[in-house]
């Protein structure tokens, strides 16, 4: 069944005998109701539905990873890893009026149409489409989307329309894990060292999440960094002294030419900038980058443009973005 998710805030009163039940803006819960939890949701279920398995993180969000292992996808002919740039996600958080998902798709230029039309005719909106990075072959394309409803129902219409692509999608058949770094990896403590975060991980990628310092919010519901609202910043290994950089910087208006201006300054590319939310406050914008070259040069860039933001001082609890 389709699901219809309301934007709009509802306030209002309805008289039912001698019983008045008010409803409060920006929800559709009565005052005195049971309120759900995160924890009242089988995020099993949720998982299950999807078809890939899911992780809670900071925030209570619920994240489910799913990667685009089937594509091999080269940028200015570097062969990319799934979890360095090919990471499509949905991350679901439950509030008091019901479960708000959001995430990124990753998908290829003849997938783009029939996701979308799925998307919609299952209720979600669609809140961006563009590229990420440049000379990408073959072509991928990255369709942000929001829906809001019962987590379940949404899991359900979610898998559907990602029917009109070759995500791999299965509760049965669990994702194939990281593979086993072979070759020249990178140095994770000299990374972090320059950057001023811990990375994490993922086989021989490295990635890195920076939370921004103000309160983020949509429609009265505030935005997490586990829900994809954060600065990324992902390294892969590429040769005995290299290694590529991709990700995305989280930014106020005031800070996109500066953090670009570092960049560049740095030898890294700006490949894309452009808005992930309609509705957000703060308004944010979304810079992405790529670079192939000595991993600690491009860290001193990385950490040159993100001194220009108004990035969480401390370091938040490690979790990887991949996007």
């Amino acid at each position: 069944m389709k699901l219809l998710f309301r934007r709009t805030a509802l306030l209002g009163s309805v008289l039912l005998g001698s019983v008045s039940m008010v409803l409060v803006a920006g929800s559709g819960a009565a005052i005195g109701a049971p309120v759900r939890q995160a924890a009242d949701v089988d995020w099993s279920a949720v998982q299950d539905a999807v078809g890939r398995p899911g992780t809670m993180m900071p925030g209570d969000v619920y994240r489910i990873g799913m990667p685009r292992t089937d594509l091999k996808v080269t940028v200015e002919g570097v062969p990319v890893q799934a979890g360095f740039a090919l990471g499509s996600y949905a991350a679901f958080k439950q509030f008091d009026d019901g479960t708000m998902v959001m995430g990124d798709l990753v998908l290829l230029d003849e997938e783009v149409n029939g996701v979308m039309s799925g998307l919609f005719d299952q209720g979600f909106e669609v809140s961006a489409l563009h590229n990420h990075l440049n000379n990408m072959a073959p072509h991928v394309m990255y369709m942000h989307y929001e829906g809001h409803g019962d987590a379940l129902q949404l899991a359900q219409s979610l898998h559907q329309a990602l029917s009109a692509s070759a995500t791999p999608l299965s509760p049965a058949v669990p994702p194939p894990p990281a593979a086993t770094p072979t070759g020249p990896q990178l140095d994770i403590a000299a990374l972090d060292d320059i950057l001023g975060y811990s990375g994490r991980a993922n086989g021989s990628v490295v990635q890195y999440t920076v939370a921004r310092s103000e309160k983020l919010m949509e429609m009265g519901h505030e935005l997490l960094p586990a829900m994809g609202v954060a600065t990324a910043i992902n390294f892969q290994p590429t040769a005995a002294n290299t290694g590529s950089i991709t990700g995305d910087f989280v930014l106020m208006g005031s800070e996109v030419n500066p953090v670009a201006q570092a960049l560049r300054a740095n030898g890294i590319e700006v490949t894309a900038m452009h808005q992930h939310h309609i509705d957000e406050t703060p308004r944010l914008f979304y810079m992405h980058f790529w670079a192939n070259a000595d991993p600690a040069n491009l860290a001193h860039g990385l950490r040159a443009a993100l001194d220009q933001t108004n990035s969480a001082a401390q370091q938040m609890p490690t979790f990887a973005l991949s996007r």
